[in-house]
């Protein structure tokens, strides 16, 4: 009946030390094109990175277990786990993890998952499954977990610096399929209460028509305390020009550090081939031919000693080399594994939204 501020727990950085990253099989028809077959590649390229690195911990359900186990049969330091799902996002479905400052200790929190916007503008009609993953890991890996059912957030909504800066993003927090009954400080205080948070950053806004209602993981993420890389265009008729620069604004107003990891050149956007590959459930949010993804290479993940880097192809090769350029740049002491990402960018999101980091603990 604790909060993790009251015992001494706060959100680490993502780029410390990891135990392990979860993450989830791919399997939604309505999210992965063609039975997931374009997506599985990258998919794997992930988890070999991951295992090199830290253990893997893989979600999967009953019916594609065997598969799965095929697929991973050459990964060392995984481990699958039977868990029900509806979709792969791990980020906003597992638990968030936190530690303590004086033991080391590290729990969970099982957040209200709603399909980002639950019946106001959520992204699918049944999210039970989901709702339920994050008390399932705990329970199966044996972490102490905190009951924080009553307040809606996904994982990918909220980044932290590890020192008791978390961001998020007004455009997602504040929006009428979250928390509609809170006000913005009384979410603020649960985000300080559940994160041990001293100071919340609000950004304005995520990337343009991300359907999670502008994560802030697509847009801004830490690469240490006090400096982030914002997702940026130089552009001013791109519609991303006016929502980055207003995060910038803030951002140096709250004496943060920015480095602006510009967002590709050429819009990735959905097509006739793509379209023919979904099959959506009653219900579902579904897409058109010539619609605009969200695509940043902001939604890029730490291991404990690289980064797995989005890379988007084609007509976005020189974009995808600056990304891979700057990176190495703000990350010397890791390694900058480029990980081809379109296919996942068309399942709603990428590689930062796929993982969740588990902090190392003692």
């Amino acid at each position: 009946m604790t909060t993790p501020r009251n015992d001494g727990f706060h959100m680490p950085g993502e780029f410390e030390l990891h135990s392990g990253t979860i993450m989830i099989f791919p399997e939604r028809p309505g999210s992965w094109t063609y039975e997931a077959a374009p997506a599985l590649p990258s998919f794997l390229k992930i988890w070999k990175a991951i295992t090199r690195d830290e253990k893997l911990y893989l979600l999967v359900s009953p019916e594609k277990y065997h598969k799965a186990e095929t697929l991973c049969q050459n990964l060392k330091n995984i481990e699958i786990l039977e868990i029900p799902q509806d979709d792969a996002w791990a980020r906003d479905t597992a638990p968030t993890f936190v530690r303590n400052s004086q033991n080391g200790e590290v729990r969970g929190i099982d957040w209200q998952f709603n399909a980002w916007g639950g019946t106001y503008d959520g992204l699918y009609a049944d999210w039970r499954k989901d709702n339920a993953l994050a008390s399932a890991f705990c329970r199966k890996k044996d972490f102490l977990c905190y009951d924080a059912q009553h307040f809606v957030l996904e994982g990918g909504s909220i980044h932290s610096d590890g020192q008791g800066t978390v961001i998020t993003t007004e455009a997602c927090l504040l929006s009428p399929g979250r928390n509609p009954a809170l006000s913005k400080e009384q979410i603020t205080e649960n985000l300080k209460e559940y994160l041990g948070a001293d100071r919340i950053i609000w950004l304005p806004h995520g990337i343009y028509q991300d359907e999670t209602n502008e994560h802030v993981d697509n847009i801004c993420a830490f690469v240490k305390p006090g400096e982030v890389v914002l997702a940026w265009t130089d552009n001013q008729n791109d519609p991303q020009y006016a929502l980055s620069s207003a995060c910038l604004e803030v951002l140096e107003q709250e004496n943060i550090t920015v480095h602006k990891l510009h967002i590709p050149d050429i819009p990735v956007c959905v097509t006739e081939h793509d379209l023919s590959g979904y099959v959506f459930a009653p219900g579902e949010d579904t897409r058109e031919v010539g619609e605009r993804l969200a695509a940043s290479y902001v939604n890029f993940y730490f291991t404990n000693h690289a980064v797995l880097l989005p890379q988007f192809g084609g007509e976005n090769a020189v974009s995808d080399a600056r990304a891979v350029s700057m990176m190495k740049q703000l990350c010397p002491d890791r390694n900058i594994i480029p990980i081809p990402a379109r296919e996942l960018l068309l399942g709603g999101g990428n590689i930062h939204c796929l993982t969740q980091q588990i902090p190392k603990g003692v």
